[in-house]
């Protein structure tokens, strides 16, 4: 991890706080109005949610161009799988063995594209109960928006486009929301099976026998 990432993180974490203490007062209120007490669960969903977003932005704006920054050679990248190219010239221009290709920068900034969007996922199949296709939709949608907007130069309020706008990343951001997807389905099944067993087991419990029936 750069040390512009780690800047970044800095920054997200720090606009977490500063949105949970905005947000966190009144939802207390309204969560006690509502069931007369303060549930645990809403509070710490919305503290998850505020969390990744925060996170996320941070990672994908952050840093800023600078008066120290220069301007990229090239701003858009076409070329799906392009990563497992990139990999390859890496480990040539480093002289490392094929072996070492999951230490190398491009393989580690693929999987953390990945990993980037798997909250999303989960939070669309456990949080909004989308299925997966709709989360693979969703998925699209926000790294499309976010690609454009650097594309863009966060729509001009940048001096220049300063990340790349790569179909890579959107191939890897949605294929993170589909894993997201898959593991919060196992989480939700894994959950549901003791309540349904013992919901089946509850009849037999409270069933009664009539012995003149029997007789």
């Amino acid at each position: 991890m750069t040390n512009a990432q780690v800047t970044a993180l800095q920054y997200g974490l720090i606009g977490f706080f500063a949105l949970w203490a905005t947000v966190l007062i009144p939802q207390l209120i309204v969560l006690h109005a509502r069931h007369g007490r303060v549930r645990l669960r809403p509070v710490v969903t919305m503290a998850a949610v505020l969390l990744y977003s925060s996170m996320t932005l941070a990672v994908t704006f952050l840093p800023l161009p600078g008066p120290g920054l220069g301007r990229l050679s090239q701003t858009v990248q076409l070329h799906p799988f392009q990563w497992i190219a990139d990999i390859h010239t890496e480990l040539l221009k480093h002289g490392q063995p094929v072996a070492d290709w999951f230490t190398t920068q491009t393989f580690q900034q693929a999987t953390m594209n990945v990993l980037l969007f798997v909250p999303l996922g989960f939070f669309a199949r456990t949080l909004w109960k989308r299925g997966l296709i709709g989360t693979t939709l969703i998925g699209l949608a926000a790294s499309l928006l976010i690609e454009i907007t650097q594309l863009t130069a966060n729509f001009g309020t940048a001096p220049y486009v300063y990340r790349i706008f790569d179909v890579d990343d959107l191939l890897n951001n949605t294929g993170g929301a589909m894993l997201g997807w898959i593991a919060g389905a196992l989480l939700l099944s894994l959950v549901r099976k003791p309540v349904a067993s013992t919901v089946e087991m509850q009849p037999l419990r409270g069933e009664r026998v009539d012995l003149a029936q029997v007789r």
